[in-house]
């Protein structure tokens, strides 16, 4: 039987898990929102389970972290400030008129 691939071990840390989800999540979410026609945004209270899997991805990154500064841990710290601009705007996206 062949092992799976690191993005399907969820014990294990992997940062292109975390990535995957908060993209998807922020996607899934313009999408509900009505993205393409800028006229019809609307919000959705399905795009709460976009934010879920949003926080999922959030969390999946910072299990990242190492406790030794280095440029990988910057890297990280870069990605997990990109993870709490993608929750901001799909909580902006929940509550827009």
């Amino acid at each position: 039987m062949p092992a799976l691939p690191l993005i399907f071990r969820l014990q294990q840390r992997s940062l292109v898990r975390g990535i995957l989800l908060s993209l998807g999540a922020f996607a899934a979410s313009l999408r509900l929102a009505g993205f393409p026609d800028i006229t019809q945004l609307h919000g959705s209270y399905w795009q709460l389970v976009a934010l879920a899997f949003a926080l999922w991805g959030l969390a999946e990154t910072a299990r990242c972290l190492r406790k030794k500064m280095s440029l990988y841990y910057a890297g990280v710290l870069l990605l997990l400030y990109t993870d709490l601009m993608i929750l901001a705007m799909i909580v902006f996206l929940v509550f827009y008129p």
